[in-house]
């Protein structure tokens, strides 16, 4: 059975994103979820909307995915979500990320921003990437 390029993408970002220590340091340890617990520690990630299109030739099958991680801080003012921000990047730079049975062709960053949330405490860091995988040869 074929594994889903989607989930084994976000699973490699996943993985390169929890074993950096970079990104570990700022979060306090692994706070990185799929879905976050209720009563989460800030500051955290999560992984937000993922979109998969055909990015087909018409000799090779392809999928260009947009992928939305969100950066979730309380530390008073956008300085912590800007450095979360900029450490992502930094892991990701270079696309060097596992994709299980999926050769990943490229990983680019797409934007970010930082904001306060309508609560007045929590500032909220969005960052999106491109990402274009191609099935492994069988």
């Amino acid at each position: 059975m074929a594994t889903s390029a989607s989930w084994e993408l976000q699973k490699g970002i996943y993985d390169t994103l929890s074993q950096n220590s970079s990104i570990t340091g700022l979060l306090g340890g692994t706070n990185i979820y799929d879905d976050a617990p209720q009563k989460a520690d800030y500051p955290y990630l999560t992984f937000g909307q993922s979109v998969a299109r055909d990015w087909s030739t018409g000799s090779d099958d392809g999928l260009e995915h947009i992928l939305t991680l969100h950066v979730w801080s309380r530390a008073g003012g956008k300085k912590e979500a800007h450095e979360i921000i900029e450490a992502i990047r930094q892991a990701l730079k270079g696309g060097s990320v596992p994709v299980d049975e999926h050769h990943l062709v490229n990983l680019r960053h797409e934007f970010s921003e930082a904001r306060q949330d309508p609560d007045g405490e929590t500032y909220h860091g969005i960052v999106r990437y491109r990402a274009v995988t191609e099935p492994m040869a069988a």
